[in-house]
């Protein structure tokens, strides 16, 4: 009898699910992957199949041509979607789940079960509500497999209601000029404008070109962002008292001329790092993240009660030495290529 769970392998740049030879979120091209989300440092085109929910899989073809043919007529990648609660049989024996991860749109998590052992794969989440995508479902399991990105007691984020706030605030008080925010393109510029609805903010939202083709896939699954134009099709002076969404990049690139008097805003976790915000010229610093803070990790973890907790990426020390406390059987992984972008 083999040893138990000697069957799901982390190796540096991906886990290896040895029965069906697959990889959860590879960081280069393999034959068969499994995929989290769309974000880069989990996505990426040439496997040969890519398993994913149908919302990824249309990310995925937007950032990365995935299943799109080429010159020649042939479409290098085959695209297989996989719905929330849909489990797949994969060689070997073993069965995968697609479940929400509250991450992004598409984001899931992964259910891996095999020889009556359950593993789940968080990719990236969040426990916070978001009008964007689907809300994380938590999913009793053996092994834990979870991300740490804001994984130390310091990261708190607050309600984002409160963000709003004070991004509607600053743009009252600036009615002759306008608010620029930085908002990474996948995700976050999207939970942000939805948010401003939410929020009661009706007036159009202008976006940098970057941010368009994204916005118009969330609208195109169901994601109501209201009315937005593009900055290069107005001018100037039409865009003040208005709100302005790019990529973090844009904030003091040559391309912020065309907005009038702004002021830099930046969604991010990473805003309660006040050096952060004053390294990237950030005038309003927007608490807004689309991954889990230390109480919904810890909160996630007592709540799954796993036998044994594995930590990918992130503040790992702080949560594995949380896990020992409690008792809690924890390891750290070494994956390659994961990356906090402009969260």
């Amino acid at each position: 009898m083999s040893a138990p769970f000697s069957w799901i392998r982390p190796e540096p740049w991906g886990v290896h699910v040895v029965p069906a030879d697959c990889w959860i979120d590879p960081g280069r091209a393999v034959d068969r992957a499994l995929v989290t989300h769309g974000h880069a440092d989990h996505a990426r085109g040439g496997h040969g199949e890519t398993f994913a929910t149908p919302e990824t899989l249309a990310i995925m073809a937007l950032r990365y041509r995935t299943g799109i043919a080429d010159d020649s007529g042939e479409i290098p990648t085959k695209a297989v979607p996989v719905e929330y609660g849909e489990t797949i049989r994969l060689a070997g024996g073993v069965d995968a789940t697609y479940i929400p991860a509250g991450h992004v749109l598409g984001s899931a998590q992964i259910l891996l079960e095999h020889a009556g052992e359950r593993v789940v794969i968080t990719g990236d989440y969040k426990r916070r509500a978001d009008p964007t995508c689907a809300p994380f479902k938590v999913t009793p399991c053996d092994i834990f497999i979870t991300e740490a990105t804001f994984g130390l007691p310091v990261f708190s984020h607050p309600p984002i209601a409160d963000e709003m706030d004070k991004l509607l605030g600053a743009l009252c008080d600036a009615p002759d000029g306008s608010v620029l925010v930085g908002a990474y393109a996948l995700g976050k510029a999207q939970r942000v404008i939805a948010e401003l609805r939410a929020a009661g903010h009706t007036a159009p939202i202008y976006l940098h070109g970057a941010m368009e083709k994204m916005c118009r896939l969330y609208e195109d699954h169901g994601v109501d962002l209201g009315e937005l134009r593009l900055v290069s099709d107005h001018e100037k002076d039409t865009m003040r008292g208005s709100i302005i969404v790019a990529p973090p990049s844009a904030l003091n690139d040559r391309w912020s001329r065309r907005v009038p008097d702004p002021i830099t805003a930046m969604a991010s976790g990473w805003m309660r790092v006040r050096g952060r915000a004053r390294q990237r010229g950030v005038e309003l610093p927007l608490i807004i993240s689309d991954h889990a803070d230390w109480g919904e990790l810890t909160r996630t973890i007592d709540e799954v009660d796993p036998q044994e907790v594995w930590v990918t990426h992130g503040r790992e020390a702080a949560l594995l030495r949380w896990c020992e406390l409690g008792q809690r059987k924890a390891r750290a992984l070494a994956l390659v290529g994961r990356e906090e972008e402009d969260e």
